[in-house]
């Protein structure tokens, strides 16, 4: 393995590991429900950078690490995060080429879905009650996707990540 590659990976690694702080990180009440996903968004953007690379195996072990670091059921993020990776990796190209508009709108559908898996799960398994406030990172997703995607490619543009 050359070194390029080796840094490249760190790169990803590093910006997976901020991902997981801003999700985890305490927020007040009132900010707390509209809280973007941070860390499916930055494995959207990896697994449409890069799909050959960052894929489905990549999205259930962070799914399963968000689910320890929550304290969540086990499995269910890692569930929601594999489907939701899944469909971006299998039609990665075709989203590269819509614009930034047409991927913040298709952003925030994959959160919802990633939400509504996540809550049927839920459901099964513990009985929770629907509550549509669930969907609220979704709307908060939109309009962070131009920024975040902005920061990203840079990222991988200075690093040259491939």
């Amino acid at each position: 393995m050359s070194a390029h590659i080796a840094n490249g990976r760190i790169v990803v690694l590093i910006t997976i590991f901020i991902g997981m702080m801003f999700q985890i990180m305490p927020l007040p009440a009132i900010v707390e429900a509209w809280r973007p996903d941070w860390l499916l968004m930055v494995m959207i953007y990896w697994a449409m950078a890069l799909p050959h690379r960052y894929s489905v195996l990549t999205a259930w072990v962070i799914g399963v690490l968000l689910d320890v670091l929550l304290g969540a059921t086990l499995g269910v993020r890692s569930l929601a995060f594999s489907i939701v990776i899944y469909l971006i990796v299998i039609q990665s190209q075709r989203l590269r080429n819509f614009t930034r508009w047409q991927q913040s709108i298709l952003v925030a559908l994959f959160v919802c879905l990633y939400h509504f898996i996540i809550y049927w799960v839920e459901f099964v398994i513990n009985g929770v009650q629907f509550n549509w406030s669930m969907f609220l990172p979704a709307i908060s997703s939109i309009f962070m996707w131009w920024w975040f995607f902005w920061v990203l490619r840079n990222i991988r543009r200075r690093y040259k990540v491939r």
